[in-house]
């Protein structure tokens, strides 16, 4: 399993992440906000509200959205 160590807003719905083995990724979720949870995000001023979550080990958003840190990983580039 993955864990994110680092992430830095780039713009749009991208996010810089620096992983455990500090591999850096940006990742694109603008075609992964779908369903309830992630509706908020989809407002670029709330997706950028965006912490790491030590505990968690990812992103997460004060509405309780998070994805996974494998997830991230995978689609990241």
């Amino acid at each position: 399993m993955h864990v994110v160590k680092n992430a830095k807003y780039i713009e749009g719905y991208k996010i810089q992440l620096t992983f455990e083995n500090n591999e850096i990724k940006i990742v694109d979720l603008e075609q992964h906000l779908t369903g309830e949870i992630f509706e908020p995000l989809k407002a670029p001023s709330y997706f950028r509200t965006f912490k790491l979550d030590e505990d968690l080990d990812t992103i997460t958003w004060e509405n309780g959205a998070d994805m996974s840190p494998d997830f991230l990983y995978e689609i990241g580039q």
